[in-house]
């Protein structure tokens, strides 16, 4: 069989590449490589596949329609035009997209498959051919509190997320830096007196934020660097933004709660100064009563990526930051405790890298679910 990888030197493409290289995946099919902006190009040596090593174009409607599977990372715009060309065109292979332009239509099952695989295999076996990773915080979120909604004990949820600058992309990141670089330029002098004034070095500070350059804030539009952002995506005018939207109706696609009582979901969406993981403050409301040590192992036990942290300060400390999840599928939850007010709410708060189980897992675990159901003979 032929893989066709769209979008791959981006951010979420190049953990996807790292990911598929770690685990061998390219062993177990053929592989062309597309680029959008440099067709011609050699693809680097030090991603070992079978398959030509000249990158194809993006646009190349023939050499797209030559590919049994399409695995684009390329986004919406991409999407949008070239998944109906081609169809158009007659071709019917799986196409499995990491962005939101197909998520929530009929035929598009969203895929994270420690907990809806069996949903993926029901749509497998109905010839549905289009998968969509999820929102990075709905699955982040679902990994971490897959037990509790696997059992049906979530009546609703309510989150507030703390999401890193690597949601918006290699670009969002490399501004983050670069206001930090120009803040700490400011009152690095100071910094180097013992006897500087912090109030000088505040003043500083907020004048540089506040008079960052349009070409300094392209990407966020804000200063971001020593401030954070409480809207994340459009604007729908109802209120909400599109990040919280997706919350809701996403987790419960992913849940498949069409087909039965919907779980209540609720976001509020906040933009933080850190490079990678969105960190998520949680409130679940059960349907039934649960000690807290009957809550920690459900949740322990639901799939081998959860981390439940003993709600200490020394453990949350460590367990619980960036800097423990970072480049990791692990995905740790910790200050679970009962919520004074309402005995049937626990309050958590759960990590995760979202480049990993919130982009580019679920689409590489993806594939390999399609290889293995459908190309028995490439195995």
């Amino acid at each position: 069989m032929l893989v066709g990888i769209v979008g791959w030197r981006g951010m979420v493409g190049s953990v996807l590449i790292q990911r598929m290289l770690q685990e061998g995946d390219f062993n177990f099919f053929e592989t062309r490589f597309f680029s959008t902006s440099n067709a011609g190009d050699k693809v680097s040596e030090k991603i070992k596949f079978k398959g030509s090593h000249i990158l194809a174009d993006g646009f190349d409607q023939s050499a797209l329609a030559d590919c049994d599977v399409i695995l684009t990372c390329q986004g919406s715009e991409y999407s949008r035009k070239m998944f109906p060309t081609l169809r158009a065109k007659g071709w019917s292979g799986f196409w499995i997209d990491a962005s939101r332009e197909f998520r929530m239509e009929e035929e598009t099952t969203i895929v994270l498959d420690p907990l809806n695989r069996s949903s993926i295999d029901s749509a497998l076996k109905t010839g549905r051919k289009v998968f969509c990773g999820g929102n990075c915080t709905v699955s982040c979120l679902l990994m971490a509190i897959h037990g509790l909604v696997k059992d049906n004990f979530v009546e609703w949820v309510s989150s507030t997320t703390y999401q890193a600058a690597s949601g918006g992309g290699a670009k969002h990141m490399k501004e983050l830096l670069t206001q930090a670089g120009k803040i700490y330029k400011q009152v690095d002098s100071l910094l180097s007196q013992d006897n500087s004034h912090i109030l000088d070095i505040d003043r500083k500070v907020l004048d540089t934020q506040k008079n960052f350059s349009g070409n300094e804030m392209h990407c966020f539009k804000v200063p971001l660097s020593g401030s954070l952002i409480p809207w994340i995506d459009q604007d729908r005018n109802d209120g909400w933004s599109l990040e919280e939207w997706k919350g809701d109706v996403e987790l419960n696609k992913i849940l498949g709660s069409d087909k039965k009582e919907k779980v209540k979901v609720d976001f509020t969406c906040v933009r933080v100064g850190i490079m990678r993981c969105h960190s998520q403050s949680v409130i679940l409301k059960l349907k039934q009563k649960l000690d807290i040590e009957d809550i920690e192992k459900i949740l322990d036990e639901a799939n081998p990526w959860v981390e439940v942290v003993p709600n200490k300060k020394a453990d949350s400390e460590q367990f619980l930051s960036p800097l423990y999840a970072s480049g990791t599928l692990r995905i740790p939850i910790g200050r679970v405790r009962r919520m004074k007010y309402d005995d049937s709410c626990i309050s958590a708060f759960t990590i995760g890298d979202q480049l990993l189980w919130g982009a580019a897992e679920p689409l590489r675990r993806m594939l390999r679910i399609i290889v293995d159901q459908n190309f028995p003979k490439d195995v």
